[in-house]
């Protein structure tokens, strides 16, 4: 067998271990790499934070999906850390200057895991968020109600399970640019939220983007780089 020499450290790239830090990503894309908490141990997503923030310490440094236990491991071990346990993010460093607007837009509140996660990663990406919650098309008076505060924002998030209808519903109503989230939310036949990602994907409102079912944390990154670089608009004349 062959076996190559050792090459040493590789720029760019700080090695744990068990995970490889892309270090130069920030420098590439101008977003430092974010953890992904699934599947990491507690003391693995506190060292992931750590090391992330002390490679950029003028910036957020962004873990999501955190097990109850990885969350009580980073409010133990960095006390600095901004914990959220309904979207089970955190947050460790100073939030960037703020550009744009984002709104996050909740079918229902069981929705509220996704649009939190959603709404942190937009945040920790740049851009200033605005929460509407609660608004889904059983009632449609309620986003009909919020109109404004939509064709306001430099892009939206709609988070909807069930039939995944709110998206088309939102997309009608405004020109703003939309990335629909489904999510898992609903009964049987909702099949862990595939019937809401296809009932979105069929969208006939057009505009609409489409993210991995339950992806909040996709989602808010799209949708932050989009008002990041958003050019103030003209205000509307009565």
């Amino acid at each position: 067998m062959t076996h190559l020499p050792d090459q040493g450290p590789q720029p760019g790239v700080h090695d744990l271990g068990y995970a490889r830090l892309d270090t130069d990503r920030m420098e590439r894309t101008g977003d430092a790499e974010v953890v992904y908490g699934a599947g990491k141990t507690p003391s693995q997503v506190v060292e992931l934070l750590r090391t992330l923030h002390a490679t950029h310490p003028g910036h957020a440094v962004l873990a999501t999906r955190l097990s109850v236990e990885a969350q009580d491991a980073v409010h133990a071990a960095l006390p600095d850390a901004v914990v959220d346990p309904v979207g089970r993010t955190a947050v460790l460093g100073q939030p960037p200057a703020l550009h744009g607007t984002v709104a996050v837009v909740a079918a229902g509140t069981s929705d509220a895991p996704v649009a939190a996660e959603a709404a942190t990663t937009a945040r920790v990406f740049g851009a200033g968020v605005e929460m509407i919650t609660d608004v889904g098309v059983a009632g449609l008076h309620r986003i009909l109600g919020v109109r404004e505060r939509l064709d306001a924002a430099d892009c939206l998030i709609v988070v909807a399970g069930m039939e995944g209808a709110l998206p088309s519903v939102v997309g009608g109503l405004v020109g703003v640019p939309l990335v629909a989230v489904p999510t898992s939310v609903g009964y049987g036949a909702s099949f862990g939220g595939l019937a809401a990602l296809l009932g979105m994907l069929n969208s006939c409102a057009p505009g609409v983007s489409v993210v991995n079912i339950d992806n909040g944390f996709g989602a808010g990154v799209f949708a932050a780089r989009v008002a990041r670089q958003s050019v103030p608009r003209t205000t509307k004349e009565a």
